[in-house]
């Protein structure tokens, strides 16, 4: 199966290995990706080489479709675990995610109260401040740390625009906690470049983005769909399971996707 798009503002329900039965919200375009990094591994394939303007679902469009499968599941009694805003690249680019967040968190209320919201993101954008607003009121703050060496980042992750890792663990550190740190671990090479992110160099230095960010929980996870690039090796449980006694001995409760 190859990388793909989705093709809906509200996919699934889906079995998430992290996250239980999970209602997805596509924020970013049906039919292109729109991402500021572009991830070898990305199960939505590379960003275009020639991109367009976007277009972008409007929040009422999306609170619309949101309301009318979440009536459904709930006649259903199918209610999901999560509403998980992730889709055909980063959430956080939508100029009304704020409001559309609080849209979501109303629409939970009433049709599935007993649901978490969940916000898979980059955390590239997190530098605004109307962006952390809205990731702080959600109950799952997944945000993306795949190494803590930026040279690695920028092998693994393909930031599109300008980055610094030392900005984002700064800005990941106003969420005093409250957030997720999702990492995926893999080995193999790009480009001709050797990458391995499960090396005692790699762990340690991510170790120690992790002992300054302090998030609630760390999520480890490897390889399980196809990806845009090749010759790359999904990690082993006991290599991840290594690593995540590592996170619990900072005190910091960690999750093992396997």
């Amino acid at each position: 199966m190859a990388t793909a798009l989705f093709n809906n503002i509200i996919f699934g329900p889906i079995k998430s290995r992290r996250l239980g039965v999970s209602l997805g919200v596509n924020l970013l375009p049906l039919n292109s990706k729109l991402c500021t990094f572009n991830c070898i591994y990305c199960e939505c394939g590379w960003n275009p080489k020639h991109p367009v303007r976007p277009m972008l679902p409007s929040r009422e469009t999306v609170k619309n479709e949101l309301e009318i499968r979440l009536r459904k599941m709930s006649e259903e009694g199918q209610l999901p675990n999560v509403i998980t805003f992730a889709g055909n690249g980063e959430p956080t680019l939508h100029p009304d995610f704020g409001g559309i967040i609080d849209d979501a968190i109303a629409l939970r209320d009433q049709f599935a109260p007993n649901a978490k919201v969940a916000v898979l993101s980059n955390a590239t954008m997190t530098y605004k401040e109307e962006v952390v607003i809205a990731l702080k009121k959600v109950e799952s703050n997944i945000l993306k740390l795949d190494s803590g060496l930026e040279s690695t980042i920028r092998i693994m992750n393909g930031p599109v625009a300008d980055f610094s890792l030392d900005k984002l663990i700064d800005n990941l550190q106003q969420f005093d906690g409250k957030l997720f740190i999702q990492t995926m671990f893999l080995r193999g090479e790009f480009n001709g470049t050797p990458i391995d992110n499960t090396t005692d160099e790699e762990v340690d230095a991510w170790i120690l983005a992790i002992q300054k960010i302090k998030p609630a929980m760390v999520m480890l996870y490897s390889l399980d769909r196809d990806t845009p690039a090749k010759n790359l090796i999904k990690v082993d449980a006991k290599t991840l399971r290594q690593i995540a006694a590592k996170v619990k001995a900072l005190d910091i409760r960690v999750q093992v996707a396997v």
